[in-house]
């Protein structure tokens, strides 16, 4: 279709404005294409305005668009109205989405994506998800309106998922894991109160919280997660109500929360009268030798004191936006009302295509399809850092999610190290976005899961091996600059 509008484009010159261009027969024959692509080429051109399209006339070449020059305006009055929070107390709600930009924007042509948030093309299950849409769209009621919390029978899915004694009536379908991060936090926390969140962490998470006007307050974490009693020091420091963890294969870090951590993480919550907020993002995305998985935090808790979103965009693609929001008690019913007042409900044929997609056999073929090739391409990059960036740290070595988290030798240099990077065609994720405070040392993500294979993967290894030897070099030149 793209190729048919592009050919139509570049004749448009042989006609004058308001002349007719062949008929939709006659590009058929001539370059031996269906009606629909005639139909979409034309669309195509219609949209950009370069044809104006008559039914039962034909399509003609639009007449010259007149251009008006913007007006320069004066914007300068936002500053004060963007800034003024009408008390002094409150945090002001500035927005750095840099941190998440990071990892969706694509990098340029030549660029290995060692950034990416999301699994390559070539991963994502596309023929399934297709089949599932388009069965979804045939569905009796499709297109009507869903219930606000979501369908039965998605809802009932994402409970039986989560485990323990969670019912589908305490589920929520949301509009994507980001989506239902920002409706807990916004229903759990008023604006100026303190969360605790993990150290380091994902950075939308930090978005969210500084743009509804919270304070973050880092709890650190080893690899075994988030350290108990640095919790319960927070807790008792803050007064916050609020904490936000990932205990399986957290991000940055890949930590799972240790088995003797969890029920302790549960029992300081409940004793300061605060909410655990479980961002169970990578469920789906085990590697093939993770083993048994522990159960989510929300199976294991039957007081409330969990408030679970899972998803699954990350298994599937960016745009598959489907995620659960679980909760109990008085808090599920203002997370519902938040849910509704902001965005009504989430679209029914992607929640139809959703239930076609995990009742298909294609489901579990894709999960272990992309457990094997996660662990493989794993294995790949932490290979090819040992060979050829040997000084790089990486302390431990995830087996589920999509990256690794790496630490920068020196005190300094992650700048410098992400800009060399890029000019030598890999892009990277700086570590300083994961930290709500100062960090302690260096870091950077690398994505193994956004680039096209293993080949890629060692490919990357070597340029960065380049990047790294330019960073030292303007180190040892800036140093003696300075002496």
């Amino acid at each position: 279709m793209s190729e048919l509008a592009n050919q139509l484009r570049q004749e448009l010159d042989r006609y004058s404005p308001g002349g007719k261009l062949p008929s939709s027969r006659a590009l058929m024959e001539r370059f031996r294409v269906s009606p629909v692509t005639v139909s979409r080429a034309l669309a195509q051109l219609a949209a950009e305005g370069l044809v104006v399209t008559r039914p039962g006339a034909g399509a003609f070449r639009a007449g010259p668009r007149r251009t008006t020059a913007p007006s320069a305006g004066d914007t300068s009055w936002q500053e004060v109205a963007l800034s003024a929070d009408g008390a002094a107390d409150l945090v002001p709600r500035s927005v750095d989405a840099s941190g998440v930009t990071v990892s969706l924007a694509a990098p340029p042509p030549g660029v290995i994506e060692f950034n990416g948030g999301y699994l390559h093309p070539s991963l994502q299950p596309e023929r399934a998800m297709s089949a599932a849409l388009a069965r979804a769209g045939r569905r009796p009621g499709a297109w009507g309106r869903p219930p606000l919390e979501g369908l039965p029978e998605l809802r009932e899915w994402f409970a039986r998922t989560i485990g323990g004694t969670v019912t589908a009536a305490e589920v929520l379908v949301a509009a994507g894991g980001q989506a239902a991060l920002t409706t807990a936090l916004r229903a759990l926390a008023p604006p100026g109160a303190p969360v605790l969140v993990e150290s380091p962490t994902y950075p939308g998470m930090l978005a969210i919280a500084r743009s509804a006007g919270l304070r973050p307050v880092p709890v650190p974490v080893d690899r075994d997660g988030v350290k108990p009693h640095l919790l319960s020091d927070a807790f008792r420091a803050t007064g916050a109500r609020v904490f936000v963890c990932q205990p399986l294969f957290q991000n940055p870090t890949g930590a799972v929360l240790a088995p003797a951590r969890r029920g302790e993480v549960l029992r300081i919550a409940r004793e300061a009268g605060a909410f655990v907020v479980e961002d169970d993002f990578v469920r789906r995305l085990a590697h093939e030798d993770a083993g048994p998985l522990p159960r989510p935090l929300a199976a294991d808790d039957p007081d409330g004191v969990v408030v679970h979103v899972g998803s699954l965009t990350k298994a599937t693609s960016p745009s598959f936006r489907v995620s659960a929001l679980a909760a109990r008690g008085p808090a599920l019913e203002r997370l519902r009302a938040i849910q509704v007042v902001d965005a009504f409900f989430v679209p029914r044929p992607l929640q139809e295509a959703a239930l076609e997609l995990v009742g298909s056999p294609a489901w579990p073929r894709h999960l272990r399809s992309i457990a094997a090739e996660l662990r493989t391409r794993r294995d790949t990059m932490t290979a090819a850092l040992a060979l050829r960036l040997p000084e790089l740290e990486l302390p431990h070595v995830p087996s589920g999610g999509y990256h690794l988290w790496v630490r920068l030798p020196g005190s300094g240099g992650e700048a410098a190290f992400t800009a060399a990077a890029l000019r030598a065609g890999v892009a990277l994720a700086p570590g300083r976005p994961y930290f709500s405070a100062e960090p302690p040392a260096p870091h950077v993500r690398l994505s193994f899961a956004a680039v096209a294979g293993t080949e890629e993967i060692e490919e990357g290894a070597r340029r960065l091996r380049q990047a790294c030897d330019e960073a030292l070099m303007e180190s040892v030149r800036q140093h003696s600059r300075d002496l």
